[in-house]
């Protein structure tokens, strides 16, 4: 569904513009429990499927199968075990980034990658890609970097057929070290993950899907990078390439971008 929850008369306010697919993969990438009702309407090949999917989203949810709602009170009510730095690391996508790979369900074909690259993508031939669709994907979530917004992480979040980029900070190569506000840790984790040419910028997206053609995706996706000869331009050349995407502004960056340089969250926001 493409439907936002004002459609549906769900919506917080009127300012709310979250669709139906934002909500619910919300709600069970950060959920502990899962509740699969109705279960006697549909069969068991449907309910493996939909399971293997919902273990991709989330690996660390418990999943309990009902008829009619009829659940156990004791697995829901009082359990204690909701834990909200656990629940922020348990996505499917997110371990993913992390390098905690979910094995693939071979019976229905659910299955994930991470797709790298140290290169940018060409706006003009990325947004051509965006129109014409990425076959499989159920989830795809991470960062990218575009050639004519040099300076910027942009963010990339895919639900069904939904897909939402916007900016989510700079890279900390696009930015003087004396405002770098990190830890040991941090700057030990940046200096690891730093290349002597492009810094912290990078390509880096989980993807979950169903009878994925993983070669043919990474190729698809490569297609859209700068080639060599883009490359030995430098940024005064890629900024005067065309560029589809719509001006950012990073007040409609994402609130959660955080000074951190993990897989999951690399750059400084503003």
């Amino acid at each position: 569904s493409l439907d936002d929850l004002r459609a549906r008369q769900l919506a917080l306010s009127d300012e709310d513009e979250r669709t139906i697919p934002d909500l619910l993969i919300d709600q069970v990438e950060f959920a502990d429990v899962l509740i699969i009702n109705k279960t006697d309407r549909i069969n068991e090949t449907s309910l493996g499927e939909l399971q293997a999917v919902l273990r991709h989203l989330n690996p660390d949810a418990e999943q309990i199968v009902s008829v009619r709602g009829v659940v156990a009170p004791a697995r829901i009510l009082g359990t204690h075990r909701f834990d909200f730095e656990k629940a922020e690391a348990a996505p499917g996508w997110q371990k993913e980034l992390n390098g905690v790979h979910i094995p693939e369900t071979e019976e229905y074909g659910i299955g994930s990658f991470v797709y790298r690259a140290r290169r940018p993508f060409h706006p003009e031939r990325l947004w051509t890609q965006f129109e014409a669709g990425l076959p499989g994907v159920l989830r795809a979530k991470g960062f990218f970097w575009i050639a004519t917004r040099a300076e910027v992480m942009a963010s990339w979040s895919q639900a069904g057929q939904l897909l939402e980029v916007q900016p989510a900070g700079f890279w900390f190569a696009a930015v003087d070290q004396s405002e770098w506000d990190l830890d040991t840790a941090q700057r030990e984790e940046l200096e690891a993950m730093w290349h002597p040419e492009v810094g912290d910028r990078r390509q880096e997206l989980a993807i979950i899907g169903q009878r994925l053609d993983v070669p043919a995706m990474t190729a698809m996706l490569d297609e859209c990078l700068l080639t060599p000869a883009e490359m030995a331009g430098g940024e005064s050349v890629w900024a005067t390439m065309p560029d589809p995407f719509p001006e950012w502004s990073f007040e409609e960056a994402d609130e959660g971008a955080q000074d951190e340089v993990g897989p999951s969250g690399a750059g400084i926001s503003r």
